[in-house]
């Protein structure tokens, strides 16, 4: 019996490593179709979920602004006594006091003002511990932002329907006013030791 490799046996071996190549490049292009089409479903349901939350935001937007109108409605009127009452002698408020300066667009939802103090309230539905950090930074900038303010002494207030835990005392020890609902009109609720931060 001889073990020499014939013509017919290279062939036959040639024959199943051919077919072995054939069946790892069909699996091959099966598991990159599979992937393929893994990777397309992904971006609809991407797509499906970007269109989500457009339609969501849009939706708590539709809610938010009515109700953020509707707390500045309830505080505005109570701005003047409120801070009479902790001798800021304010004696008039302006809505949506806005500017657009470089570096320094903002709007502000409430301000009471005298002929040297101001008092800028910010208004919120919920109000959360980045609305505080946001409304603190807006107001180091409110001089740059209203310059016809620029000599006034500037202090900070945060009233919200709804405040998340903690957050009252957060906006207390930034050293803002904080206003919350009471019945039927709003209170500030800070102690009398507390004092207000004036804003350069």
């Amino acid at each position: 019996m001889s073990d020499a490799v014939t013509i017919a046996d290279i062939y036959k071996l040639f024959e199943r490593t051919e077919a072995q190549f054939a069946e790892f490049q069909k699996e091959a292009d099966r598991r990159s179709a599979e992937a393929d089409r893994r990777r397309e479903e992904a971006n609809r349901t991407m797509e499906e979920l970007k269109k989500q939350v457009q339609e969501t935001t849009k939706a708590v937007n539709s809610l938010t602004t009515p109700l953020c109108l509707f707390i500045e409605e309830m505080v505005e009127p109570a701005v003047v006594r409120l801070f009479q009452e902790w001798g800021i002698d304010v004696t008039q408020t302006m809505s949506r006091l806005k500017s657009k300066r470089s570096g320094a667009a903002m709007e502000i939802d409430i301000v009471a003002v005298n002929g040297s103090e101001l008092v800028a309230v910010e208004c919120k539905s919920r109000l959360s511990r980045d609305d505080v950090d946001d409304f603190v930074s807006r107001l180091q900038r409110f001089k740059v932002a209203f310059p016809q303010f620029r000599e006034f002494r500037v202090y900070g207030a945060v009233a919200g329907i709804e405040i998340d835990q903690g957050i009252d005392v957060y906006a207390y020890r930034r050293g803002l006013f904080v206003i919350k609902q009471s019945g039927e009109t709003v209170k500030i609720i800070n102690d009398a030791q507390f004092q207000p931060l004036g804003f350069a």
